[in-house]
């Protein structure tokens, strides 16, 4: 459900849109909000229904009382900490549009780097050349967008998404339905990989070993909850945020997981903390795992680690 929307002054008369995306900046700014021009410009896009293009071309376009003050609502919510995403119930990632709601985390761009690493590390097995088909298992789904990304950008693979939140999984599939993916993708609610891990308990083997497992898990320590912006602290799930005290704790877990479920050779790519290298390096640094490498993102900050299963 949407978070409900702080109501302002009642307006009246037009406004051009020049004179109203100068008015919501001048008043984001005023909240400190980040990225006041970025908010003002997609909340009167989502507003008008039209893209930046349009917006820039008709500075002069009147906007009419009740759009004005639909404008401004969204625009008060945003300077009162509610995320952008939120309001608009949009993200883009990898290219693509993803629903949004508080019930998952909003998509990053740092978070790209897995898919770029994945389809690295899968090379000619998805590519136009491979027509084998490639088992994926996408840990902590939220939103779907890695499952939904990957499945987009390679047509030959298969997915396992999972997540402890039920209204997650309904978010996620959504997405997927909306990319015309669902097909390659099974959504399963459980911890980690949990509900697979019990398949092989009950059966005896270990069903559809994977090729790749891939997570952008929770990595924020409960200790650190104070120093998240405001709109991050009171408006995304903490399930989604928070792993333990520290933010490395579920790492270890998963990476346990991992090796007992990827096939000799198969890959675990994982999101990074801003402050965890040292301690997923370390849980690699064992006889199960090679090749470790480490990509940095666009400020130079460790943001994934892969590595590969050992045969």
């Amino acid at each position: 459900m949407a978070p409900p929307m702080p109501q302002p002054a009642k307006l009246s008369g037009q406004q051009s849109v020049r004179e109203s995306l100068r008015d919501a900046i001048a008043q984001l700014e005023c909240e400190r909000v980040p990225s006041a021009g970025l908010a003002a410009e997609l909340l009167l896009m989502h507003t008008l229904e039209r893209d930046r293009a349009w917006i820039y071309a008709h500075p002069e376009y009147e906007l009419d009382t009740e759009t004005r003050e639909t404008y401004f609502s969204f625009v008060a919510a945003r300077a009162s900490g509610v995320p952008t995403q939120h309001i608009t119930g949009h993200q883009e990632f990898w290219g693509l549009d993803f629903a949004v709601t508080p019930d998952v985390l909003i998509p990053r761009p740092e978070t790209e780097h897995l898919i770029e690493v994945a389809c690295d590390r899968l090379g000619a097995q998805t590519g136009s050349g491979g027509t084998r088909e490639v088992q994926i298992a996408d840990v902590g789904t939220g939103s779907g967008c890695i499952a939904v990304a990957l499945a987009h950008e390679l047509p030959t693979v298969r997915v396992i998404a999972t997540d402890v939140s039920p209204v997650a999984l309904e978010v996620a599939r959504c997405n997927a339905l909306h990319h015309g993916v669902d097909a390659r993708i099974d959504f399963v609610e459980c911890n980690l990989l949990d509900a697979i891990l019990h398949g092989s308990r009950t059966t005896g083997r270990v069903p559809r070993p994977f090729d790749l497992v891939i997570s952008n898990p929770p990595y924020i320590g409960r200790r650190e909850a104070a120093t998240l912006p405001r709109d991050v602290r009171e408006h995304e799930p903490e399930i989604a945020l928070f792993a333990g005290e520290t933010g490395t704790e579920l790492y270890a877990p998963l990476i346990a997981q991992a090796a007992q479920v990827l096939k000799p050779g198969g890959f675990l790519v994982l999101e990074l903390g801003h402050d965890s290298v040292e301690y997923v390096t370390r849980a690699l640094n064992s006889p199960e795992w090679a090749k470790l490498s480490i990509t940095n993102d666009l400020a130079g900050i460790p943001r994934v680690a892969s590595a590969e299963r050992r045969s």
